[in-house]
């Protein structure tokens, strides 16, 4: 193929590519121009995850008659003339590539007024070429529709996720500009149903609780740090929230972080914040933050990423310990106060109460399990609460119930150390168990048995109970509605973002739903990236982990008994569902050679 110059055409699709990745992209770039413009409301409507329809609404300046042709054309912008200007940029865009990118590859129609006209003007693009122009009335600011997004690159077309994936990162988009500007009033629909909205009223707190539900909210704390410089080191002011360490996350999905109200990603800062709760998480949680830096333009360079979602710092280890260390002074603050606004003290799998924390007056006093000592070999249960006249989740027992193998000798039960350990005698030596693993591992084997017999247990709420998600959290609940509803689930759709909680599985009948489902979200998020189990299995995982017993309770002699019957006749008594050993084993002679009776 000889060498030839490619056509106008493919080259502005081939450039969109860069910027416009997916339907989400289409959002980011509008809504950075309509904040540029100076709006004060932006509205967002979607069809069909946005490939159908994306149509955004603001109240900015406009694009001034005689120039709407001009803002469609590659690298025409407004906001930069020469390159010494991207040394001070203040603005979120600043190449002129977002316009002639969008309308490359989709239908796009315009109408927008600048203040100083008496009427505004449409303006429709069809693959890039205008089709129509005319003078029409018009309020003052800007709406764009952009339609049939990448009907002109099928190759792009077929690569776009799910429609509810879409969604999610709209949502993402959306409220993350939300947080940045909490004086902008943001309002998204999808498909005719308003999923968010922000006040506009300049308080980054309202913002919060709309993007992040009011529960998450409550347990979270201020942070802010204005440090003078040091060393003719940059001003770094540091401000936003973060979440209080009984408050935590499998990944670091839920750091966000702006500099001058622009989201970024970066790996240094994700890691300053992790590292502000040294002592405090164990290892592999992470916080919920918002984090704002404002700095001198001048020192910060935002043009190295083609989506402008990285940065570079001119003084990064400076902009690290800044943040780092006005988190650090958040969380170390909330440690010195009595109360933690509301905070659960409950303790999670493998998780010691940190010295600052205080208990409930109702986890002061041990809490009594009921741990029914049932015959040893039968298909037993332990039961949620003993006071139960039946209990829906037991599998009925009697003379003709088949005796399920054993795994492990016979083991008699000696104590109980740290509050954690059983501690037991068998034939061949000594073993310690942990509570929790070996726990989880029974109502594993159970669960899993009657989710293979479709029999799926649930327990109906007392009463109706509502709960507030982040609107990409709501989403990811309603793809998975169905897959919930198999493990005793049951959930519908109240309002944006709200969810009725009708029935949730029989194991976690006594547990907070809010508890429960942030849980379920984290194994729902997990599940849809590579090299994790598959959502269901992890679902029942998640069930299984929060139903078990925890390290720090105390059992009686019969409790544990009944642990351990029950862990001898699973089929793989020596992990738990995760993966970690359930139970140490030290023989007769090892005892013996530590004692040296051994030669």
């Amino acid at each position: 193929m000889p060498i030839q110059i490619l056509a106008d055409t493919v080259v502005a699709q081939i450039a969109a590519g860069e910027v416009v990745e997916r339907p989400a992209s289409v959002v980011k770039e509008l809504i950075e121009n309509a904040l540029d413009a100076g709006a004060s409301s932006i509205h967002v409507e979607i069809g069909s995850g946005g490939r159908q329809r994306i149509r955004i609404s603001d109240d900015g300046s406009g694009i001034p008659a005689d120039e709407v042709e001009l803002a469609f054309h590659r690298h025409a912008t407004s906001k930069l003339q020469t390159v010494d200007d991207l040394t001070n940029i203040a603005t979120l865009g600043f190449r002129g590539e977002a316009l002639a990118s969008i309308a490359s590859v989709s239908q796009l129609s315009m109408v927008t007024r600048s203040p100083n006209s008496q009427a505004g003007v449409l303006i429709q693009l069809d693959g890039g070429s205008i089709v129509r122009r005319q003078s029409v009335g018009a309020p003052g600011g800007t709406v764009i529709t952009v339609e049939n997004l990448f009907y002109n690159t099928p190759a792009r077309l077929k690569f776009l996720k799910k429609e509810n994936t879409e969604k999610r990162q709209i949502a993402l988009i959306v409220t993350r500009y939300a947080m940045a500007y909490p004086s902008v009033r943001f309002v998204l629909q999808q498909d005719d149903r308003e999923v968010f909205r922000s006040s506009g009223s300049g308080q980054l707190a309202d913002v919060l609780v709309s993007a992040l539900g009011l529960e998450s909210f409550r347990n979270m704390v201020e942070v802010s740090g204005n440090d003078a410089p040091r060393d003719g080191a940059p001003h770094v002011h540091v401000f936003g929230y973060t979440s209080v360490p009984s408050l935590h996350r499998a990944d670091r999905n839920q750091i966000t972080l702006f500099v001058n109200g622009r989201w970024i990603q970066d790996t240094r800062l994700t890691y300053a914040i992790t590292q502000a709760y040294h002592t405090f998480l164990m290892t592999g949680r992470y916080p919920i933050a918002v984090i704002m830096l404002q700095i001198p333009p001048a020192e910060v360079d935002v043009n190295v990423h083609p989506t402008k979602a990285e940065v570079r710092f001119r003084d990064t280890d400076a902009v690290f310990a800044s943040v780092q260390r006005a988190v650090r002074r958040a969380v170390v603050d909330l440690a010195q106060t009595p109360a933690m606004r509301g905070a659960r003290s409950l303790l999670s799998e493998g998780e010691y109460l940190p010295r600052w924390s205080t208990l409930p007056e109702t986890r002061q006093n041990q809490l009594d399990l009921h741990l029914g000592l049932q015959s040893a070999g039968r298909r037993t249960h332990i039961p949620l609460q003993a006071d139960r006249e039946e209990d829906p989740t037991e599998i009925p027992e009697g003379p003709g119930a088949p005796l399920k193998p054993r795994t492990l000798p016979i083991l008699r039960v000696i104590g109980q150390i740290s509050a954690a350990y059983i501690v037991a005698e068998g034939p061949s030596g000594l073993y310690l168990v942990d509570q929790h693993a070996a726990h989880e591992r029974i109502l594993y084997e159970q669960f899993m048995e009657q989710h293979r017999k479709q029999q799926p247990v649930s327990q109906l709420t007392l009463e109706a109970q509502t709960i507030q998600l982040a609107s990409s959290d709501a989403h990811l609940i309603e793809e998975n509605l169905d897959v919930l509803r198999q493990f005793g689930f049951e959930l519908e759709p109240f309002g944006p973002n709200t969810f009725v909680i009708r029935s949730v599985p029989a194991l976690l009948a006594d547990q907070s739903p809010d508890e429960v489902i942030a849980g379920i979200l984290a194994e729902l998020e997990a599940g849809k990236q590579p090299g994790h189990g598959g959502i269901e299995d992890r679902i029942i995982t998640r069930v299984c982990k929060q139903a078990a017993v925890k390290a720090g309770q105390i059992l009686s002699q019969d409790e544990m008994q009944s642990i351990i019957r029950q862990l001898e006749r699973c089929q793989s008594p020596h992990t738990c569902p995760h993966g970690r050993p359930t139970m140490l084993h030290m023989t007769g002679e090892q005892i013996a050679r530590e004692f040296g009776r051994l030669g």
